[in-house]
Order: C-alpha cells, then structure tokens, then sequence
C-alpha cells in the first residue's frame, strides 16, 4: 500500500469496494430524486383517448378548405364538450362542436380550431350558436393523440433513471404508484477525541463542542444516506475498536473524524487494520491528507481527519461518490468549470490545494473565483460562504497570479449536470 495516493486513485479504490444496496419499493413521492431499479411500464396508454390540446371548436378539416378573411366559412354550433364529457353524437358537414382543453375529440371531427380565432354570429357561442372561420386548419391540427406519451406496456422510466419530480407525474399517468429503488445507505458517524463534549453542552476548560458530527452528517444526508450520529469516542485503542467493530455489524458505511494522523492518540489506522483489511491512510490532497480507508467485516470504514475543512473536503471528494454508486447512481463526481483567480494566491504545500471560495461573474460573461479570505482547515465558516473548491495542482509551489485559469468543484450543482 502506497505511503500517499493521488485523489483520483483514492476514488477509485473507495469505488471499487462499495456496491449498490438491495432494493426496496417505495411509494411515488418518496422516490424523487432516487434511482429506478427496473423498467416501469405503463398499464395504459397516455393520453388514453385524442382529446383537444386546447379551448376552441372541434370542426371537419375539409369544411374550412376555402376559409378566409374575405369568404369566411360559417359552421352550426352542435353541443359543448367539456373536459370529463364525450360528445357521441354525429355531426354532418357545416357543423362543429365546442370544446375544451382536455376533452375527448368526437369521432367525427378531425380537427380543433382555438378560440380566440374564432367569431361569434349568433348566440354566445356555445351549442345553437353559429360561429364564422376566416382561415383554413390542417388535419390533426390542435389535438392531442391518444398514446402519444406512451402506450400500454411501453417502458417509460428505465432501469437507472433518476426519478425527477415530473417523472413522478408521468409514472402516475402511467398507473405506477409504487417504485423499485435502491435503499439509502445507513451511515454511521463517529466523531473521536476525548476534549469534545455535545453540541448540546458548554465546553468547560480544554473542552470543544463535537460540531465535525453534525457537519458529517448532513453530508451524508445530503448525498442521499441515512445518517445516525453515534456517541463521541474517547482518545482509546481500545474504545474505538469496540464503537468500529459495533457499527461497522449494523451500518453500511462508517464515517469516523479525528485520530487520522500519526500522532500518540490517532488510532483509527491500526483499528482497522486489526479489524478488518487497512487501504489507504493517506491522500496527496490539502486540506485532508490523513484519509483512513479500509473494510471491517466487509464494511467500508473511512478514518477523516478532525479539522472541519479536512473532513468536509474529505467526504464531498471521496466518501460522496462511494455513497451515490451504492445508491445506484452511475455519476460520481461533482461538475467544474473555469475560472479566473480573482486576486494572486499563493501555495506553500505541493500537495493539490483545494481552496475554499465563491464564483462571481464578470460584465464579459467570465468567471471569476474569490478564495475565502481564511483558507484554516479548522473552520466551519469560510465553508458555509462557499459554493465551490478551487484546485490548485500537485506539485507546484509559489505565487499564482491574478487572471490565472483554475478548475472550480462546484459544490451546489448535481453530479448529473452537464456544463
């Protein structure tokens, strides 16, 4: 195992250990955003019948051949359709029906002309009235086919398909009310460090409140798992085994943060490595280069370092993509895009820098990223102000200027955008 991989190595180890979760079927509404695990096909055809795409007259397309401005085509006014009726009468050429948007065209029309094209002669322009057409309308014009979304046993979402909120309407036109899905994955948080006390309580001397929990958390509840906060760990070989060894035979995936680095109370390496089989300890990345992963009992664990920005880039880079593929999706990784630096940089560590920062765009249409004016990985706050990650490369030191292009994570726009 090398002694430090490049991020997209980590990935692709995470990747390779973790698998979609079983099924389970879920009612409509609680399937948006998720991902369908097999074709849904629909019991019927959608629309069901040819109905009228708009409010207008149901008319015999050949009867306003010869219709215009100086010879307009006068046609009897037979019944009102609305939408829920059907009109099953017959109707002989020099007559039409009102009708409303949604409702079945008759059989002996061919043809819906909207109304506001339409004159009123006589009467209000409902059944009795004769209403007058000033120019000719094409077969089929204004109508909506029957099966024209889909037809009875046609798949409408497939098998991989992430249900949209309008998805959920077109899977209950089609008579689907209840949906396969993958199950979120449970992921268990541990935050380690015997000077942490709840958020709940007031830290007493030497003491911070366990904020790394909270944040972890709604990553996790953000990228679509369940997550469930478990008690803090104190600086214990022994103490941390036991919370690994019980969560990693309950949850699928254990987050824990602290103790991931080398020093006299960082445990989480030679933890897992006693439970289960040790991967990776270390990722070529700044902030959150001691970066624990490995299998307990088939588990994925994954050791974050304790400093907020650290375990926050962790989990957003590494641990998000590993959670997404076990919910089916086949997106991993955040979009980019370029952008200029706003203002010179400049970067001691040859490790990849992810800086913390926003995009504002110039009068040209250009992006510009502004770093956060303090990039310490110890705090919360430049992170909430942020909306993306500006990468500077490995390997290389020193100033960059101004105007310099930089690739930018976006971390408010779905893996499934296409930039």
């Amino acid at each position: 195992m090398a002694e430090m991989i490049s991020l997209e190595e980590a990935r692709a180890l995470v990747l390779a250990h973790v698998e979609a979760l079983p099924v389970e079927t879920v009612p409509l509404l609680a399937c948006i955003g998720r991902v369908v695990a097999s074709d849904q096909r629909s019991d019927m055809d959608v629309a069901p019948f040819a109905h009228s795409a708009m409010d207008g007259y149901a008319v015999k397309a050949e009867d306003l051949a010869g219709a215009s401005e100086d010879a307009p085509v006068r046609l009897r006014v037979l019944a009102e359709v609305a939408a829920g009726d059907v009109f099953e009468g017959k109707a002989d050429h020099g007559e039409c029906v009102r009708i409303m948007t949604g409702a079945p065209l008759p059989e002996c029309f061919d043809a819906v002309v909207k109304y506001e094209v339409v004159r009123t002669v006589e009467g209000d322009g409902a059944g009795g009235s004769v209403v007058e057409f000033s120019s000719p309308t094409g077969v089929r014009s204004n109508v909506r086919e029957a099966g024209e979304e889909a037809h009875e046993g046609d798949v409408v979402i497939t098998a991989g398909e992430v249900v949209s909120t309008a998805g959920a309407g077109f899977l209950a036109s089609c008579g689907v009310l209840e949906v396969p899905v993958y199950r979120h994955p449970r992921v268990a948080i541990i935050a380690t460090g015997s000077e942490l006390v709840d958020a709940t309580e007031r830290p007493q001397a030497g003491q911070i409140r366990n904020s790394n929990s909270y944040a972890l958390a709604a990553c996790a509840q953000a990228a679509g798992a369940v997550p469930e906060i478990l008690p803090i760990v104190e600086d214990s070989f022994d103490a941390l085994k036991a919370a690994v060894a019980d969560a990693a035979a309950t949850y699928d995936f254990v987050v824990t943060s602290g103790g991931a680095a080398n020093g006299d109370f960082d445990f989480i390496k030679p933890v897992v490595e006693q439970l289960g089989e040790l991967h990776m300890t270390t990722v070529n990345m700044r902030p959150g280069k001691a970066q624990t992963f490995g299998l307990v009992n088939g588990t994925p664990v994954f050791g974050l370092p304790g400093n907020p920005a650290a375990a926050f880039c962790g989990f957003e880079l590494i641990i998000r993509p590993a959670l997404r593929k076990m919910q089916g999706y086949t997106a991993f990784h955040r979009a980019t895009v370029t952008a200029r630096l706003a203002h010179d940089v400049r970067k001691k560590d040859p490790r990849r820098l992810f800086m913390r920062g926003s995009l504002v765009r110039a009068e040209d249409g250009s992006l510009s990223f502004v770093p956060a004016k303090n990039q310490s990985s110890g705090l919360f706050g430049p992170i909430q102000r942020s909306s993306c990650l500006a990468v500077l490369p490995e390997f290389e030191t020193g100033s960059f200027a101004g105007g310099t292009d930089v690739t930018c994570v976006l971390l408010d726009v779905p893996e499934e955008t296409v930039l």
